[in-house]
Formats: structure tokens, sequence, C-alpha cells
């Protein structure tokens, strides 16, 4: 289920922008879900555990990398 809240656009190019992008995150999620056969909850708490992903989006390979918190990091378990 997609939440949402008000949001408060005048202008008619940030109100495109916004819907353009609301939009692309729908078609995306439901991507993921044909693709995984997983809800998009389920996807996203999956891949919540992992702090580095890569995304192939044609030919271009992204990295997307999540750096520890300070309070973690510091922690004498990750030693």
């Amino acid at each position: 289920m997609l939440q949402a809240r008000p949001v408060y656009h005048r202008k008619r190019d940030s109100i495109e922008a916004h819907l353009t992008i609301v939009l692309v995150a729908l078609a995306v999620s439901r991507w993921i879900e044909r693709q995984t056969g997983w809800s998009i909850r389920k996807f996203v708490k999956t891949a919540r555990r992992y702090r580095t992903t890569q995304i192939q989006a044609g030919d271009h390979v992204i990295t997307a990398a999540d750096p520890i918190p300070a309070s973690r990091a510091a922690s004498p378990l990750r030693q």
C-alpha cells in the first residue's frame, strides 16, 4: 500500500515534476513486484539489510551505498 501525505505545489512545473516522480515510483515498484514475485513491502524490508547494492539500468551499473551510522561504526562488535 502506498502512503501519501499532503504536498503543496503552486507552480505547474512543480506539480508536473511531483506527479512524474510519483508515477515513476509506482511503475518501478510494480516492476519489482513482477520480477521478484514479492510485495514491495517485503522487497524493501529485505533490501534494508544491505549497505551497498548495485542496480543495472541498461548498460549502466549504479552502486548505491548507505554509510554506517557513526554510533554503530564505533561499536566494539564491528571490529
